[in-house]
């Protein structure tokens, strides 16, 4: 079999592909665990995992074997009629969430958003609220999706720029601002208020401490609905397989997706009591959403993050991480602060720095680490939740270097 040329393979993504991304001018071939292959035969540590997604790495052995059983089995029937697979995960999730009562599954991050937000409208709408007080409440920094909802509940203008006019009935406030949030409450038209417990694309910026617990008292105050947004920072990255059991409230709606597959396209929106019965037949409907080769993964992929071991090794090479960080923030001085929980860090650079982060991402390519930024100021690190103690000092060593390399420049 001829091997393809890499020079080749890269024109046709210059030539056929949609030019709305930038990726770095490399043919990632293979992977195994933290470790990436590109189609010269150089090796990674991946330090991105798919931008949070490949939880549990490249080629994990159990999820190949699912996804090869099932491949054997069925792949597709349509939400006409019901298989295996799917029906195991929603009854699964459901009793790993603790407040949820239903599941819809769906494909994507976006799709969970976008079946979360038709929710709390169906919601609001059978309560009698007229269109006019179904508002919801997204916080600044956030991301959602790139649907055309779920882009208007991102609150950040550069994802929305050129798609105007969008849908109405979006209020956006500071994250962390609880006395904003209120007074952005106090009409009396909000029937929800949406965030994520870690701000992604927003720079890896947690909730302080007792914002969600104030946020949750606010919504029962005005009785909106409280939505989280865990497409990133759920399913074990923070430490707990669902991010907000660090901060003791039960939601109303969760939305899921990235490592929820491990690197399997799924999503899912989980509803608790006050919304699972809110919507019937032919309400929201997905054709391809929990086919059985999705669920078939995604299920072995959550009994394996849910697990006491992928907790204490989030805990280990977090500490890890900002340990090592801190260490060549020593030498170089190029970081203000390390935030984030668990494993999803973002070193923030500072001001001297600022807008670099896309720069620093290249050194690090050549020096066989693969890194993300969130946003153009921070160095985001969302490993697999499994990686090794030697993969993690291997992958601060490439760091180190590419940032010696970014300071001398």
């Amino acid at each position: 079999m001829t091997t393809p040329d890499p020079a080749r393979l890269l024109a046709l993504g210059r030539d056929y592909y949609l030019p709305v991304y930038k990726q770095r001018e490399m043919i990632i071939e293979r992977g195994q665990g933290a470790r990436v292959w590109d189609s010269s035969g150089r090796e990674y540590i991946d330090f991105a995992a798919g931008i949070a997604v490949c939880g549990l790495g490249h080629c994990d052995p159990d999820l190949v074997a699912a996804l090869v059983e099932q491949v054997g089995k069925l792949w597709h029937t349509s939400n006409v009629f019901y298989s295996e697979p799917p029906l195991k995960l929603a009854e699964e999730l459901v009793k790993a969430s603790k407040f949820a009562s239903r599941v819809f599954l769906c494909n994507s991050g976006a799709e969970a958003n976008e079946a979360a937000i038709k929710l709390t409208r169906k919601w609001a709408s059978k309560q009698g609220r007229p269109a006019d007080k179904r508002v919801i409440v997204t916080f600044k920094g956030s991301f959602h999706g790139r649907t055309l909802g779920a882009v208007t509940a991102t609150a950040q203008p550069k994802y929305q720029e050129g798609y105007e006019p969008l849908p109405g009935g979006f209020r956006y406030v500071d994250f962390n601002d609880l006395a904003q949030l209120e007074d952005a409450m106090a009409s009396g038209d909000v029937a929800a208020v949406m965030l994520e417990p870690v701000q992604g694309e927003g720079g890896v910026t947690p909730a302080a401490p007792g914002f969600l617990q104030g946020v949750r008292a606010l919504c029962d105050r005005h009785d909106a609905l409280l939505v989280l947004d865990e497409i990133q920072a759920g399913m074990g990255r923070t430490g707990t397989l669902f991010a907000h059991w660090h901060d003791q409230v039960t939601p109303d709606i969760v939305t899921l997706a990235k490592a929820l597959g491990g690197g399997f396209p799924i999503g899912a929106m989980l509803a608790g009591p006050k919304v699972a019965e809110v919507m019937g037949y032919g309400a929201h409907g997905t054709t391809f959403g929990g086919n059985p080769l999705a669920a078939a993964v995604a299920r072995v992929a959550l009994k394996k993050l849910a697990s006491d071991e992928i907790a204490a090794n989030v805990k280990k090479q977090s500490q890890a991480l900002r340990d090592g960080i801190a260490a060549i923030n020593g030498e170089l001085d190029l970081f203000s602060e390390v935030r984030g929980r668990g494993l999803m860090l973002g070193a923030v650079l500072k001001p001297d720095y600022a807008g670099k982060a896309g720069d620093v991402l290249d050194h690090a390519a050549a020096n066989g680490l693969l890194l993300l930024q969130a946003g153009p100021d921070v160095l985001r690190f969302v490993p697999a939740l499994n990686i090794g103690d030697g993969e993690v000092a291997e992958g601060l060593q490439r760091l180190k270097a590419a940032l010696s390399q970014f300071a001398r420049q």
